[in-house]
């Protein structure tokens, strides 16, 4: 009787636990290792967002390839951060903000809280922008009139529809951009030029080149898929029952599902800046302000089709990444609140959740009316993101070393070389940026 007891509350532990986080990633016929893949490569996918297409066309038109030397950096540092969120999602089986307001004094929380919002807000809103604009090389349709009906496109898919199933068709759009890597085999290459960009960093103290530096890691290693992440690997733990020991192959799992994500991602970034320095740079587009601008660097590819290209990659990139930017805002507030939190939830059951995720879609189609070029945009939130993610990332490297965190899952030397790497050059470079003149 007592173990029947006992089992009942271990069951009803569980399905407590998953109601607090967003619905099930199911997955068929995988084991071992390969049945944990999903998270990372999600968060790989929403690293493409439209805010990292326009910073990543804008810096290969403004310099070419000499900011190459970013890629295989970017890689193993946005790896070892993801893993890190993840490690803390599977081993403290709470989310980033709930983690954080265990560990440190509420002021910290709450500036974390407020920091990471406003730069997800701006995201949210430039990715809106960046979808509307694109949408109009194909559609004849006011700006803002696609502008609204996206946004609530959008509000109702996170709200009613729950977003694992609607992501695996709109990862089908983010397709389109592999028709970068398409460009890289029409244009005229110096390959030879690109791989010594890649491996010899070439580094200046022009303002706007530190600008870009920080762009590129803001956009790379965003504050917003720290928190994903680490939710994502709640919800991995609260759907299966094994998953609430944490095994070597869990674990091991979970650094495949990162790295695999990671490094689809940055050979994305790789394309688009090299195609965007052989195309738009090679012809003196140094500045990119709009959708039509961004889209010719496909039209060696595409021709009269790059328009529709461009558009298929910004508009699935950004209906896969704003519910993600939005979700994770809504969790770190209600997280740090106390409030009751998830989308498997009805909106009468966790009203702040939701309420947050609608204030935050609101705010970011309320700044499109400020006039901001909607590409440019793309590029100031890769900047906000980047002076948002040192204090996040110093959070997490504090908490991975924290056994009342992670238990016996603390992090090795490797994982914090690297994360204090990441911490210290993205805090370096905006501090060089500010010093310019």
């Amino acid at each position: 009787m007592t173990k029947a007891k006992g089992s009942d509350q271990l069951d009803a532990r569980l399905t407590d636990a998953h109601r607090l986080v967003h619905p099930r990633h199911r997955r068929r016929g995988r084991v071992g290792v390969w049945r944990h893949l999903g998270p990372g490569l999600i968060t790989g996918a929403a690293d493409d967002d439209p805010s990292g297409i326009g910073t990543y066309s804008q810096l290969g038109a403004q310099f070419g390839v000499g900011m190459l030397w970013t890629v295989p950096i970017s890689f193993p540092l946005a790896a070892a951060v993801e893993e890190l969120a993840a490690r803390l999602g599977l081993a403290g089986k709470e989310g980033l903000a709930a983690l954080i307001k265990r560990s440190f004094p509420r002021p910290a929380l709450y500036g974390l809280s407020v920091l990471v919002a406003a730069a997800n807000t701006f995201n949210v809103g430039a990715d809106l922008g960046a979808m509307a604009a694109s949408a109009r090389l194909v559609v004849p349709i006011p700006f803002l009139v696609l502008l609204v009906c996206i946004t609530g496109v959008l509000l109702f898919l996170e709200i009613v529809v729950t977003y694992h199933n609607y992501a695996r068709l709109l990862r089908l759009l983010t397709l389109s951009l592999l028709a970068y890597i398409g460009v890289l085999a029409v244009v005229k290459v110096d390959w030879l030029a690109v791989a010594s960009n890649l491996v010899v960093p070439h580094l200046s103290l022009q303002k706007e080149y530190i600008a870009g530096l920080v762009a590129i890691l803001g956009t790379t290693i965003s504050p917003y898929l720290m928190f994903w992440q680490c939710s994502e690997e709640v919800e991995e733990t609260a759907d299966r029952k094994a998953g609430i020991r944490i095994t070597r192959t869990r674990i091991l799992g979970m650094r495949v599902d990162v790295i695999a994500g990671m490094a689809a991602a940055v050979a994305i970034m790789f394309a688009i800046m090299v195609a965007c320095a052989y195309t738009l740079g090679a012809h003196g587009a140094r500045e990119i302000g709009t959708a039509d601008q961004a889209a010719q660097a496909l039209e060696p590819l595409a021709g009269n089709l790059a328009g529709l290209l461009f558009a298929l990659g910004v508009i699935g990139t950004g209906s896969l990444a704003v519910p993600v930017l939005a979700g994770s805002t809504a969790y770190a507030l209600s997280e740090t609140f106390g409030w009751r939190e998830g989308l498997a939830m009805r909106f009468r059951e966790a009203s702040g959740f939701y309420g947050v995720i609608i204030a935050s879609m609101f705010a970011g189609l309320a700044m499109n009316l400020a006039g901001i070029e909607p590409i440019r945009a793309l590029f100031y939130a890769a900047l906000l993101n980047g002076l948002a993610a040192p204090p996040v990332i110093g959070s997490m490297l504090v908490l991975g070393n924290r056994a009342g965190a992670v238990g016996r899952h603390r992090s090795g030397w490797l994982s914090n070389l690297l994360v204090g790497f990441a911490c210290l050059l993205m805090t370096a470079l905006p501090l060089i940026y500010l010093a310019l003149r």
